[in-house]
């Protein structure tokens, strides 16, 4: 039987094994972002009644229209961005599913992308699968800083976007102006677009603010702003996010969403509608409860002699684990694992750059009590 090549040599990402390696041995899953806390009750009955109320039919391929009309209104009272609701504002099958959409339909095979290490792999293997070329910016620890330079050395002829995520995962960065500016003239001066993933964008720590890329010069025609409800709303299983672009942009993304999705789902559409009404003290609190989370993790990773590289924003720590005297990451994550039942993902998932074999990441989006056992298994190393 022959089988078609293109995708012959992806495989299950680390993510997804090393969760199943912690199924297996009863574990404490600290390796993929699932975020297992519970959905906020008002959210959870909006679902249950567009459900009983039978709001369960195909929506436009672009999402029902409260929930576009909220999106942009959100964008416009967060940050001052006027996006119309109706051909700008794309609902799509979660931020993951946003962004293959904008691959299909904005790039052809053989474009390159530049992206920055470490990189989010449902990102790099999206742009791969698509026949479309990655060109990786490496950033280091501890600040995963970004030099204007190195982007503009990645860039050649065949360069169509540049890829950012902020807050991003796995390091926490949270770009700064000037970073995101930088960006924006590298984007004007080279007529590229700029793709960006502002999922965590509710989860940025110590007075820091989350900036968009669209807010920097003349950056919002050219650039697709994702983002999504999956992380601050504890409902990563729904897969809802959306998108916000130029019309002429938004409408082949809708088209290639349409092709692959049909629509995201609905009754969940209406749940969202709900979820955007939570009041500012959510917010707060959320960024209260993962402050403290953060705390409890990286104070029993430093004891550990793990050192942690303290995130800025969103849920995840990377840390140096040449402590343990593994081979590789792979072989730490495994080594931490059979010691701890705590699952971590190597860097590798995350990094070409040889940094990536000293590091793994933890995600910290669990109940306290639970990453409370969590650290004191930790201790025991």
């Amino acid at each position: 039987m022959r089988l078609g090549a293109r995708l012959s040599n992806l495989v299950i990402s680390d993510i997804r094994s090393m969760s199943r390696a912690c199924d297996a041995v009863g574990g404490i899953n600290l390796g993929q972002g699932i975020c297992d806390l519970p959905t906020p009750p008002p959210v959870a009955k909006a679902a249950i009644d567009a459900i009983t109320t039978n709001k369960v039919v195909y929506t436009a391929p672009e999402g029902i229209a409260p929930l576009r009309a909220a999106i942009a209104e959100k964008i416009e009272r967060r940050y001052g961005l006027k996006y119309d609701a109706a051909t700008e504002t794309v609902v799509t099958s979660g931020a993951t599913g946003g962004f293959a959409a904008a691959c299909l339909a904005l790039f052809d095979p053989g474009d390159e992308i530049v992206m920055f290490e470490p990189y989010y792999g449902y990102h790099l293997n999206t742009v791969l699968t698509f026949g479309l070329k990655p060109v990786l910016v490496p950033t280091k620890p501890p600040n995963w800083a970004v030099n204007a330079a190195d982007i503009r050395a990645a860039i050649t002829p065949k360069t169509r976007a540049i890829l950012v995520c902020t807050p991003g995962n796995p390091s926490g960065k949270v770009w700064t102006e000037s970073e995101l500016s930088a960006v924006a003239a590298i984007c004007e001066e080279h007529d590229l677009l700029a793709v960006t993933d502002e999922i965590y964008e509710h989860m940025v720590y110590d007075g820091r603010t989350h900036i968009p890329l669209a807010t920097q010069g003349k950056a919002k025609d050219r650039t697709v702003m994702i983002s999504g409800f999956s992380k601050t709303f504890a409902v990563t299983g729904w897969r809802l996010g959306y998108l916000t672009a130029a019309p002429e942009i938004a409408r082949r993304i809708t088209i290639a969403h349409d092709l692959m999705y049909v629509c995201a789902p609905t009754p969940l559409q209406h749940a969202m509608v709900e979820a955007l009404k939570m009041p500012e003290s959510y917010y707060t609190a959320l960024l209260d409860a993962y402050a403290k989370k953060r705390e409890i993790l990286c104070s029993a990773l430093r004891d550990a002699g793990l050192t942690p590289y303290e995130p800025e924003g969103a849920y995840y720590v990377l840390a140096d684990i040449r402590k343990l005297g593994a081979p590789n990451a792979k072989a730490a994550a495994m080594m931490l694992l059979e010691r701890t039942k705590i699952a971590s993902v190597p860097g590798t998932s995350f990094y070409a750059d040889p940094v990536g074999e000293t590091l793994v990441r933890f995600c910290y989006a669990k109940e306290e009590d639970v990453l409370e056992e969590a650290a004191r298994r930790l201790r025991t190393l």
